[in-house]
């Protein structure tokens, strides 16, 4: 290796090989200069150091000739300490470079990591000199990639109307698993496993999200209460994944994995944290960003640069409205996207990507570049429609092509099936894929990401099992999580010998999910809940990296087998009946061969406004009919039923023909068994049927449907 430092190039961010040498780059408009650091192959010792010897328009860069892909290194930048105008620069403290691809080495919580003295009464203004190399990670230069090769297995590409999205997490689905090899579990081998992906398929989800998998780390007060940050929404760096996750230390084992994924036709999505990042707030370490450029790299608080505005209620904000922030964010997403060869994304948090000086703007600089990129503005980009930020809860408000959790869906939902009154034209609304959200603007049902649970929350079987949090394992007196659930616990908290209870409560798991997967939108399941997983109501459980957040897979028993079996059931169905995942609104035709929607009541008639208006019914009727020149599956009816008895409805009618058989509707789904299968036989056109209490029903005919009166509501 030369001993002398060239002054490389400024063009592209990072350590670059090309075959002969490493270039170097990092931006930093304000440092006064910066030095690389390189390390031996374990992290541990140093073995070199250099000063950056150029500055081309606010990136420092430098190149040696005769480094390899595996060199470790670190950077020092100095810079004026002075919190007050937004500089934090300290040159004692070893800093990860924002574009290093792989890490070697944990982060471990020391005091060194902060650049302040803890114990002086000044807080942040005083300044602390220990060196904090010894308990950071280290980078790793990575050779160029390889991942274009045309022997990879191609993008599955599913359209938004047919996708089915899984929410899951690395370690916690795989960790437990007797079928996946020991060292592979909780890792992305384990996930990419062939018994994995079997089960996934199986299942019938077309789409793997991924809880994020980028670099991240414990917080100091989870760190302070013995806990682990689980769920990973602590970025330390964009484009490293994760080391826990890795066997061999090896980016490309995460590649491996998605072409596993796309050899079986799914897709990955990733769960993505580019608003804020694991620095915290002022009193939080040194770790990248802030030792680099503080005051570019973060909103600060115009009135006192000392402070972070914290739209984010974790400590600080990216500011994605520098240039360089953004070229980071879009380089970042670019590189998981190409290669990486991830399928999508879901924002956290992602107002704050759309926050300019006056507030949220659907136009705003990031929406506009990804609009205009041609590889990311065609994958699937998903939103988290809220922060903590002023005006900070955006749902329907992005742009196309984005879609969005729909929290709203899920309220309503929940709502509906705990019996609140007055939720019926709603749960409409709901169903049809919330139009009146999003078709205002112009954009598709699957804008509305649709679920019942997610990572953040109860899981189902703890909705129906809980009705308060029970947080306590997570050190903050149970006063941290979602108060208001709008879960019900059918008369007992928690679990119970009761089997009138436990079958209530395996029949309203049914219920949940038969609605989730007949409404139109995109569907998300948590994974586990078509397990009946349960987290012994936590409904926060981001720092329980244990037994509470992984799946038990040798503990399934019959009940999870019954509830799995419904799940692949309903799943099935949707992608049978593409009718429930139309990719456009369906209104009342006007020509006999469109798609039609009615909403019934139980005298199988369209529902007029009066009924709307009966805040005590819980039965809907809600019919879905294809073109008239379909040959089968063209029309479904879905009853529910939540009153506290059995309700009679009365089948829709249609024109027969000569000696046509009267037996249109053909029984397909009834929650009121363990796995779904009717054990009914078809029934005649204008029959009345008894829909049992608190259930679902799902009926198929092929002939088509005649109403002799009644009105859309739709």
């Amino acid at each position: 290796m030369t001993t002398r430092m060239l002054s490389g190039h400024h063009h592209t961010l990072g350590a670059h090989w090309d075959g002969e040498g490493v270039n170097f780059a990092l931006f930093s408009a304000h440092a006064e200069a910066v030095e690389l650091c390189l390390y031996d192959v374990t992290g541990q010792t140093e073995t070199a150091r250099y000063t950056l010897p150029e500055k081309t328009h606010e990136v420092w860069h430098g190149y040696l000739s005769g480094l390899d892909p595996g060199a470790v290194y670190g950077y020092r930048v100095y810079g004026p300490y002075n919190p007050q105008a937004g500089h934090r620069f300290n040159h004692h403290k070893l800093l990860l470079d924002p574009y290093a691809r792989q890490l070697i080495g944990e982060f471990r919580w020391n005091d060194a990591h902060f650049g302040y003295r803890r114990d002086d009464p000044e807080e942040d203004l005083s300044f602390d000199t220990r060196d904090n190399a010894p308990f950071m990670p280290k980078c790793v230069v990575t050779a160029p990639s390889v991942f274009a090769d045309d022997t990879r297995p191609k993008k599955p590409d599913v359209s938004w109307s047919q996708t089915v999205i899984y929410e899951t997490h690395v370690r916690g689905f795989t960790l437990q698993h007797p079928d996946v090899p020991e060292l592979a579990r909780g890792k992305f081998a384990g996930l990419g496993h062939p018994k994995i992906i079997a089960y996934l398929k199986a299942l019938g989800i077309t789409s793997v999200e991924l809880l994020p998998v980028q670099a991240f780390s414990d917080e100091h007060f989870v760190y302070e209460k013995g806990l682990r940050n689980y769920w990973g929404y602590n970025t330390s760096s964009f484009f490293a994944p994760h080391t826990a996750y890795l066997n061999e230390n090896d980016a490309a084992e995460f590649r491996h994995m998605v072409d596993n994924f796309h050899q079986a036709g799914l897709e990955v999505l990733l769960d993505v944290v580019y608003n804020h990042t694991s620095e915290s707030n002022r009193l939080g370490p040194t770790m990248s960003f802030r030792g680099i450029d503080n005051a570019s790299y973060y909103r600060l608080q115009a009135e006192n640069p000392r402070y972070y505005v914290n739209d984010t209620g974790c400590g600080n904000t990216l500011n994605v409205s520098h240039p360089r922030v953004l070229q980071l964010v879009m380089d970042s997403l670019r590189y998981w996207s190409s290669d990486m060869g991830v399928d999508g994304f879901r924002f956290d948090l992602a107002p704050v990507m759309g926050r300019e000086p006056k507030g949220f703007n659907p136009r705003a600089s990031f929406f506009q570049a990804i609009a205009q990129d041609p590889q990311l503005s065609r994958i699937k980009l998903i939103a988290e429609p809220w922060d903590i930020g002023p005006g900070g809860y955006q749902l329907g408000n992005f742009p196309a092509p984005w879609s969005e959790w729909n929290d709203d869906y899920r309220d309503t939902v929940r709502r509906f099936w705990r019996r609140e009154p007055g939720q019926l034209p709603t749960l409409a609304r709901r169903l049809h894929g919330s139009g009146d959200i999003f078709e205002r603007s112009g954009r598709r049902p699957y804008a509305s990401v649709n679920f019942i649970t997610s990572h953040d929350g109860f899981t189902l079987r703890d909705l129906v099992s809980y009705q308060q949090r029970h947080n306590s394992a997570n050190g903050e007196n149970n006063n941290d999580g979602h108060r208001e659930n709008l879960s019900e616990n059918f008369g007992v908290e928690g679990p119970t010998d009761d089997a009138a209870i436990e079958t209530a409560r395996r029949r309203q798991q049914r219920n949940l999910l038969a609605t989730l997967l007949v409404s139109q939108g995109t569907p998300m399941i948590l994974a586990g809940d078509e397990l009946g997983r349960s987290q012994q109501g936590n409904n926060n459980a981001y720092c329980q990296d244990n037994e509470l957040n992984w799946i038990d897979w040798p503990s399934l028993g019959k009940h999870s087998e019954d509830l799995n079996a419904f799940v692949t059931l309903l799943l099935k169905l949707r992608a049978d009946y593409r009718i429930l995942s139309h990719p456009s609104y369906i209104h009342p035709p006007h020509r006999p061969e469109s798609y039609d929607i009615k909403w019934l009541n139980s005298d199988g008639l369209e529902m007029r406004e009066e009924h709307w208006q009966e805040h005590h019914s819980f039965l809907l009727g809600y019919l879905l009919t294809g073109p008239h020149d379909e040959q089968s599956r063209v029309t479904l009816l879905v009853i529910f039923n939540n009153s506290t008895q059995q309700q009679e409805f009365q089948l829709p009618d249609y024109q027969a023909e000569s000696g046509e058989s009267a037996l249109c509707w053909r029984w397909l789904v009834d929650t009121i068994q363990e796995r779904g299968i009717p054990e009914r036989p078809s029934a005649a056109s204008g029959e009345k049927l008894n829909i049992d209490e608190r259930s679902v029903a799902i009926l198929g005919c092929n002939k088509d449907i005649r109403f002799a009166q009644g009105t859309s509501n739709d």
